[in-house]
C-alpha cells in the first residue's frame, strides 16, 4: 500500500525538477566549469531531495538548496576520484577552489541560464553542434529526444554534444555573457540557433508529420527567457515571429494530416491570445531604430495575422516589408518570398518573372519549395505544362510526407489523375 504522503512528497519534487532543474543545472555549470560533473552534481542533488525533503520538509527556496547540495556533494565527488586515482591532483586543487566563499551562488541565477545560451551557442562551435547542445543542456531534451527530432542516429548526436563539450573545454569558451561590444555578432549566432530549432519544429525538413510541437515549444520558451533577461529589440521581433506562427499551427494541417496553405486555413482556429501576444511584441521591438531581420519578418507575420479573411491580407504592405528586408538580409529565400507577395499584389506572370530570375542564377535550384511556388503560379495563369514540370521536380527534392501528398495532389489535379501512391 503506498504512502499518500510520501507520494505526495514525490510529485512535489518532480515538479520541482520540471521547473527547476535547467535553472540549476546552469548554476552549476558556472561554479563546477565542466558540464557532465555538473549533470551529475544535478542528479545527485534531487536524490539527496528525494532522501531529505520527507523528514525536512520543502525548504523555502528549493532551487538554493539544490545548487548548494548539488556542488558540496561535487566537492565530495572530486576528492573521492582524485584519492582514487594517482595523478589526479588537480581535481583535488579544483575542489577545494570550489569550497571558497567566493564561489557562493549568487542572488540572480537567471543570469546564469543566460550565459549557459551563450555558451552553447558560442561561434566556436559548428552549427550542428549549437543546435545539438542547446536541445540538450539548456531545453533538458534527452540525446535520443533531440536525435529523434533530426532523424539523426542518437550516437551521432551524441557524438555532436560530446565534441562540442570537448570544444568548449579545450578552446576554454567563456561561460558568459559577451561585453557590449561583442554582444551584436553574439547574439545573431543564438537568435539563429534557436529559431533554427523552432523551423524544425514548425515545418520539419522530413518524415512524416509537418509539424512537432515539442521543438516550437523549446524554441518560444528560450525566446521569452532570452526576451526576459535581454529585451533587445530583435530578441523581441523573433520571440513574436515564432508566436505569430505558432499561433496558425491549429489550421495548418486537416484532420486527415493534410496540408493547409494560408490562404486556405480556417482563420477562426488562429491562436487569439498568441497573435496579441506577437503584435504587442512587434510594435515594441519596431520602436527601435536597432531592429533587424527578425522584427521585419515579425512584422510581415503581424501583417498576415491582422487579416481576418486571405482576401483582405495587404499583400502591398507585405511586398513593401520583403523590400526592407531583402536590403537588411539578402538572401535567394528571401527574394523567392518577395517573388510571391509581389505576384499576389501585381498578379501571377510577375511572380514567376522574378522566381525565373532566381533560378536562372544557380540559386534554390534544390530548394522544393521555389518550384512549388513557380508551380502554383503557372497553374493560376493556365500555364499546365509548365505547372505539371515544378510541381514534380519540388516532388523530387521534399523529403517531408505531409508536403508530398499535397503536391501530388496538386499534379493529380493537373494530369487528370490522382497520384497519392
Amino acid at each position: 500500500m503506498t504512502d499518500p504522503a510520501s507520494d505526495s512528497m514525490r510529485e512535489r519534487v518532480e515538479a520541482i525538477y520540471r521547473a527547476e532543474s535547467r535553472r540549476v543545472f546552469a548554476t552549476l555549470i558556472r561554479l563546477l566549469g565542466d558540464f557532465d560533473l555538473a549533470e551529475e552534481a544535478l542528479q545527485n542533488a534531487f536524490v539527496a531531495a528525494v532522501e531529505q525533503w520527507p523528514a525536512q520538509g520543502v525548504p523555502a527556496s528549493p532551487r538554493a538548496w539544490l545548487v548548494s547540495a548539488g556542488r558540496f556533494g561535487a566537492i565530495d565527488v572530486l576528492r573521492r576520484r582524485a584519492r582514487a586515482e594517482t595523478g589526479l591532483a588537480e581535481l583535488a586543487a579544483l575542489a577545494d577552489r570550489i569550497s571558497t566563499p567566493e564561489f557562493e551562488m549568487p542572488d540572480d541565477l537567471d543570469d546564469d541560464r543566460l550565459r549557459l545560451i551563450f555558451t552553447c551557442c558560442h561561434p566556436a562551435l559548428r552549427p550542428d553542434a549549437r543546435v545539438a547542445l542547446t536541445l540538450r543542456e539548456v531545453c533538458g531534451l534527452t540525446t535520443e529526444e533531440v536525435a529523434s527530432a533530426f532523424l539523426t542516429p542518437a550516437p551521432t548526436i551524441a557524438q555532436r554534444i560530446v565534441r562540442a563539450k570537448a570544444k568548449i573545454r579545450d578552446a576554454r569558451v567563456p561561460y558568459e555573457v559577451p561585453a557590449r561590444a561583442e554582444l551584436p555578432e553574439r547574439l545573431d549566432t543564438v537568435l539563429h540557433v534557436i529559431y533554427l530549432v523552432f523551423n524544425e519544429g514548425y515545418y520539419a525538413t522530413s518524415g512524416d508529420t509537418l509539424v512537432r510541437p515539442g521543438l516550437t515549444s523549446e524554441a518560444i520558451r528560450l525566446g521569452r527567457l532570452l526576451v526576459e533577461l535581454l529585451p533587445e529589440p530583435e530578441a523581441l521581433g523573433l520571440l513574436a515571429l515564432m508566436l505569430l506562427h505558432d499561433s496558425r499551427r491549429p489550421a495548418r494541417v486537416s484532420a486527415a494530416g493534410e496540408l493547409r496553405l494560408l490562404e486556405d486555413q480556417d482563420r477562426s482556429l488562429w491562436d487569439a491570445a498568441q497573435i496579441a501576444e506577437g503584435l504587442a511584441l512587434v510594435s515594441k521591438a519596431l520602436t527601435s531604430r536597432h531592429f533587424g531581420p527578425f522584427a521585419i519578418q515579425a512584422a510581415i507575420a503581424a501583417v498576415h495575422a491582422e487579416a481576418r479573411e486571405a482576401a483582405l491580407t495587404d499583400w502591398a504592405q507585405i511586398a513593401g516589408l520583403y523590400d526592407v528586408l531583402l536590403r537588411a538580409a539578402p538572401s535567394p529565400v528571401v527574394e523567392l518570398n518577395r517573388a510571391a507577395a509581389i505576384a499576389m499584389r501585381d498578379g501571377p506572370a510577375a511572380g514567376v518573372a522574378l522566381i525565373d530570375g532566381i533560378l536562372s542564377r544557380g540559386d534554390l535550384t534544390d530548394y522544393a519549395p521555389a518550384f512549388a511556388a513557380r508551380a502554383e503560379l503557372c497553374r493560376r495563369l493556365g500555364r499546365t505544362g509548365d505547372a505539371r514540370a515544378d510541381y514534380a521536380r519540388a516532388l523530387t527534392l521534399t523529403r517531408q510526407d505531409t508536403e508530398r501528398r499535397f503536391l501530388q495532389r496538386r499534379l493529380g489535379t493537373l494530369t487528370g489523375e490522382r497520384r497519392d501512391e
